[in-house]
């Protein structure tokens, strides 16, 4: 489909008041991760705005929260290979931010909580598919995936996220840029719990007795921390650690939790075996180790560069350089990219300050981002 993408700029820039408004009423209904009556009242505010301004879904399906965690929504548009278009509606603002940091518009500059991440990517998808009806093109097939648990995670709405990536051409995830940089490149999250059980003595009267689950916790946790390697990209965090239960008794039991993020699958794998491997020191001693990668590594494949080169050569006409950035946080696009689908991440807002209070986007990035989505998906 030929787009021009500059008439698709021209087009939402007549309606930035129209997209702002939106926006406005996005931020302001406040949707924290952890609560679920604003979650619901979120999502049934988002479904009713999106049917209001795409139409009626040919296909909806909701993946329940269960209980603890927002629920997620897939709504299908069209028939035919469909591209995924992910997003999520909560933020990690608590209920009253907005009196804080009420929702507000100086010059260039939008505020509010989760104004960037990620309710103005959430409004500039929804408008990049609206200006296919309205410059008169045929909209694309496309399926829309909200989460109501990213910031957790996604824990709950994960399998549901990878179901949604079956069959799809590619994958634009509309979390907010970086510098206005879409993300090519994130590095893969896992959470490991060491538990280490030794053998318990009294301290004073028989020191050789016993055998320090402690001691042992400090090895290990030596061996963790110099399975870092930087340059590659992989950090060790080992953020909790406890044990023991008085000071005269040698300890029987030690726990650490770390948080190890990785920017390869080839050192994800490493630190598995490291993981495997802990050696305690003692042979009275035994550890087990637990733990899982909470989002995947996502790389730069072919597939994705190429997604960004075509996307970079849309950009042109509109007088930007898109650049790609590599990045050390995770998100939704993770779990795309480990079904081996192209995905472009960072195409939502333009700004910064994500889960800061200074946080804010750009209206010239809300109106550029809307058109090149459009012509992403057009082409």
């Amino acid at each position: 489909m030929d787009i021009d993408i500059r008439a698709v700029r021209d087009w939402a820039a007549e309606h930035e008041g129209d997209m702002l408004a939106d926006l406005r009423t996005l931020v302001e209904c406040e949707t924290p991760s952890d609560d679920l009556d604003a979650l619901r009242g979120g999502l049934a505010l988002v479904g009713d705005w999106i049917t209001e301004r795409l139409g009626a879904p040919d296909r909806v399906e909701t993946t329940p929260g269960g209980g603890t965690h927002g629920d997620a929504v897939r709504m299908e548009y069209g028939t035919g290979t469909p591209t995924l278009i992910l997003g999520h509606y909560d933020t990690v603002w608590p209920v009253g931010t907005l009196v804080d940091i009420p929702f507000s518009i100086e010059g260039d500059v939008i505020r509010g909580p989760g104004v960037f991440d990620m309710k103005a990517g959430l409004v500039q998808g929804v408008w990049a598919l609206r200006a296919f009806d309205a410059l008169g093109l045929a909209r694309p097939p496309v399926r829309l995936m909200l989460n109501g648990d990213e910031e957790l995670g996604s824990p709950v709405s994960r399998a549901a996220i990878e179901a949604a990536c079956e069959g799809v051409r590619e994958v634009l995830v509309l979390e907010p840029s970086v510098d206005g940089k879409v993300k090519t490149a994130r590095k893969g999250i896992g959470g490991f719990h060491i538990d280490v059980t030794g053998v318990e003595a009294h301290a004073g009267l028989d020191p050789t007795a016993g055998a320090s689950a402690i001691t042992a916790l400090s090895r290990i946790v030596l061996q963790l921390t110099g399975a870092a390697d930087l340059d590659a990209g992989t950090s060790v965090n080992v953020g909790l650690i406890d044990g023991g239960s008085r000071l005269n008794v040698t300890a029987g039991h030690a726990h650490a939790g770390a948080e190890i993020r990785v920017r390869t699958r080839a050192e994800a794998e490493r630190i598995e075996a490291v993981v495997a491997n802990l050696d305690p020191g003692d042979a009275r001693v035994t550890v087990a180790a637990k733990g899982e990668w909470r989002r995947p590594v996502m790389d730069r494949t072919p597939a994705i560069g190429a997604l960004y080169e075509r996307a970079r050569a849309l950009a042109v006409p509109l007088g930007l350089d898109l650049g790609e950035a590599a990045v050390g946080g995770a998100s939704d696009g993770n779990f795309a990219a480990a079904t081996g689908r192209p995905v472009l991440d960072g195409l939502g807002a333009v700004g910064a300050g994500a889960h800061a209070r200074d946080e804010y986007a750009t209206v010239s990035g809300l109106i550029e981002r809307c058109a090149l989505t459009t012509a992403l998906l057009g082409s």
